[in-house]
């Protein structure tokens, strides 16, 4: 649609989560640095935390992609609402674990075999819990006792527990105080700031194949910083119905006109017929 207009080979600002366009704020650094230190120190419990679309499923993903597949094993866990065997079951068939039964005893016991197997080659396994905030207590004891899986030196498995800041809450429950003393590596990720929503948009629209000077004028930036708080969902959100006005419009710079248009449609409280249903009706009624 707009692509071809400002030269994108792929559309910039989709709020799915791509490590291909990665972008790692000063903030973002930090969390990615005591995530890659909680694994090679084999701490044993890792936990991060922040707030809706400030990156976590990104960053996550982007430390998996790159896990060297020779040292490492990884699974990513991303549906919180599982029982206790549903998760060991979970767990077992994303490693590729056959377990002779279908109940708790039988992966967990398949998955404590195949941990041995996996030290003695030298490698490390990597389990990944997104949304972490929603699981019930019984299932967090449950993923406590698969750290428990250790030989005399060394912890079997590394264990990420991601999620909103909620999950601090969750570990704070007095009958969960035996995870949260496990956990030894803590982060946090913050909304960005300016320079870095500045840097944000400038990479994601390079990665995006287009080369056209400032096309977000400064002034649409920090307008768009204002509206999202420097969340990169929010600033996705914000930049993609940018780009589709300033086409309509057939402007190769996003002006702060046009960033505060969609804005405030965005913070509109009235329903409203949006900029994407004006614009289909547009050219769909033939006028």
């Amino acid at each position: 649609m707009y692509c071809d207009f400002f030269g994108f080979t792929e559309k910039p600002f989709t709020i799915t989560p791509n490590p291909h366009f990665i972008y790692l704020s000063g903030n973002h650094r930090e969390a990615f640095a005591h995530l890659l230190y909680g694994i090679d120190s084999h701490a044993g419990f890792i936990a991060m935390t922040g707030e809706v679309g400030t990156g976590k499923t990104t960053v996550l993903r982007t430390l998996l992609s790159q896990l060297d597949p020779e040292k490492y094993k990884s699974a990513l866990i991303f549906n919180p609402c599982l029982s206790g065997e549903q998760l060991l079951a979970s767990i077992c068939r994303d490693f590729g674990i056959e377990a002779a039964e279908k109940n708790s005893f039988a992966y967990l016991e398949a998955l404590n075999r195949y941990l041995l197997e996996q030290n003695a080659a030298g490698r490390t396994l990597v389990l990944v819990v997104d949304e972490a905030q929603n699981l019930a207590p019984e299932v967090l004891e449950q993923v406590r006792l698969i750290s428990n899986l250790e030989t005399e030196r060394d912890k079997l498995i590394q264990i990420i527990l991601a999620g909103q800041p909620e999950l601090d809450d969750v570990f704070n429950r007095h009958d969960l105080r035996q995870l949260n003393q496990r956990i030894t590596v803590r982060c946090r990720l913050s909304p960005m700031g300016l320079d870095d929503t500045k840097e944000y948009i400038s990479h994601r629209v390079k990665i995006s194949g287009s080369r056209i000077p400032r096309l977000f004028s400064p002034g649409a930036v920090k307008q768009i910083y204002r509206f999202s708080g420097g969340i990169p969902r929010l600033i996705n959100v914000a930049c993609e119905q940018a780009l589709l006005l300033a086409w309509t419009r057939e402007s190769l710079t996003v002006t702060p006109d046009i960033a505060a248009r969609v804005i405030a449609e965005a913070g509109a409280v009235a329903p409203r017929r949006g900029l994407w249903e004006r614009i289909t009706g547009l050219f769909f009624s033939g006028k």
